[in-house]
C-alpha cells in the first residue's frame, strides 16, 4: 500500500474544508474558478484514461455499469444537494436541523470513489479525487456552520468526511491482496460506477460554472488549464 495517497487524499480535503476558517465567506467567484478546473481535469481524465482502459478490459456490458454510477450520483444527490460539486446552499433558520442526507450521501460517494485506487496505475485519478473533494469539503463546512454546527463539531465532520476516500482505498487494497477477497473479478465493475459519477460531477461542474452557458475569461483559462494538464499526463505515459 502507497501511504503517501492515503496522505494526499485526506490532507486535501481536511484542509479544503477547515479553509472556511481562513477565508472569506463570501469567495463564491474563487470558489467557481477552482471547481472549473477541477472539473475539467476530471472530465479530462475520465474521458482520456479511464473510460479507454475500463472498455478495453471489461465486457460489452460495461456500459450498463457507468450508467449505473451516473444513475446512483443522481440519487445521492438529492440528499446531498449537489455538495460533491461544490454548491453552497444558504439554509434558513426553517432548516437550520444538522443535515444527515448530505453527511451521509457525501461518505459514501467518497467511500466509493476510494476503492478504484487499489488497482488502478494512474496516479490522476488519485489527483482527480484529491481535487475535487477540495471545494466539497468546504461546500460541507459551510452547510454545517448554515445549519448552526459548532465549530469543533464541524472540524471532526470533515475529518470524517476526509478519511472516507482512504477508507474506501484501504479496505479495495486488502481485498486485492487477497486478505478479505478477491477484487480482481469486481475491479472493471467498480471502476466503471466511479466513472459513470465522475461523469456526472465533472459535466454539472461545466455546465454550472458558466451564466446562461457563458463563460467569462478566468473561468475559460481554468476550464482549458485543467483541460491541458489532463491531455499533458496523457503524454506523460
Amino acid at each position: 500500500m502507497e501511504y503517501w495517497k492515503l496522505i494526499l487524499l485526506f490532507s486535501s480535503c481536511f484542509l479544503g474544508g477547515i479553509s472556511i476558517f481562513f477565508f472569506k465567506k463570501d469567495n463564491a467567484q474563487r470558489l467557481k474558478l477552482i471547481l472549473s478546473f477541477s472539473g475539467a481535469y476530471l472530465f479530462g481524465i475520465t474521458v482520456l484514461h479511464l473510460i479507454p482502459d475500463v472498455y478495453q478490459n471489461g465486457s460489452r456490458i460495461i456500459g450498463l455499469y457507468v450508467l449505473g454510477g451516473f444513475l446512483f450520483q443522481v440519487i445521492l444527490e438529492q440528499f446531498s444537494e449537489g455538495i460533491e460539486h461544490g454548491h453552497i446552499h444558504k439554509h434558513t433558520h426553517e432548516h437550520s436541523a444538522f443535515p444527515f442526507g448530505i453527511m451521509v450521501s457525501l461518505c459514501l460517494h467518497a467511500f466509493l470513489e476510494g476503492m478504484p485506487l487499489a488497482e488502478s496505475h494512474h496516479n490522476e485519478l488519485l489527483f482527480g479525487i484529491a481535487m475535487h473533494h477540495i471545494p466539497a469539503a468546504f461546500a460541507l463546512s459551510s452547510v454545517l456552520l448554515q445549519s448552526h454546527v459548532t465549530r469543533k463539531r464541524t472540524i471532526m465532520l470533515v475529518i470524517a468526511f476526509a478519511l472516507m476516500s482512504p477508507m474506501g482505498y484501504v479496505l479495495s487494497n486488502g481485498i486485492s491482496n487477497g486478505s478479505i477477497g478477491n477484487i480482481n473479478a469486481y475491479f472493471d465493475r467498480i471502476m466503471a460506477v466511479v466513472i459513470g459519477i465522475f461523469l456526472h460531477i465533472s459535466t454539472t461542474i461545466l455546465f454550472e460554472s458558466s451564466v446562461d452557458h457563458h463563460f467569462n475569461k478566468r473561468k475559460l483559462i481554468a476550464v482549458l488549464a485543467g483541460t491541458a494538464i489532463a491531455l499533458l499526463s496523457l503524454y506523460g505515459h
